[in-house]
């Protein structure tokens, strides 16, 4: 599921107010290039996700053995195969 621009520009600001609170980063300018880059490096995260769904579930809906959405045994079939995505993808 894509987030807003909204809330994913709302996002942006809370992960620089936390990195500037904690004394991680120091602006001497204008942080607009560096709320740039935040935001876009959360759609591309959120993008990845979605990718990841997508491919998880065309696996599951494969099987000859239709598995029902949300029952124990897609539920653990459907984390095992996110989990192994995530590691071809170099996430994990």
């Amino acid at each position: 599921m894509m987030l807003s621009n909204d809330k994913i520009t709302h996002m942006t600001h809370v992960v620089l107010k936390g990195l500037m609170d904690k004394g991680l980063i120091t602006l001497k300018e204008d942080d607009s290039l560096l709320r740039r880059e935040i935001k876009r490096t959360i759609m591309n995260e959120l993008k990845i996700g979605e990718d990841i769904d997508e491919a998880v579930r065309r696996k599951l809906q494969s099987f000859s053995k239709k598995l029902i959405e949300g029952s124990p045994e897609w539920e653990v079939l459907y984390k095992k195969y996110y989990e192994e995505e995530e590691v071809k993808r170099g996430r994990r």
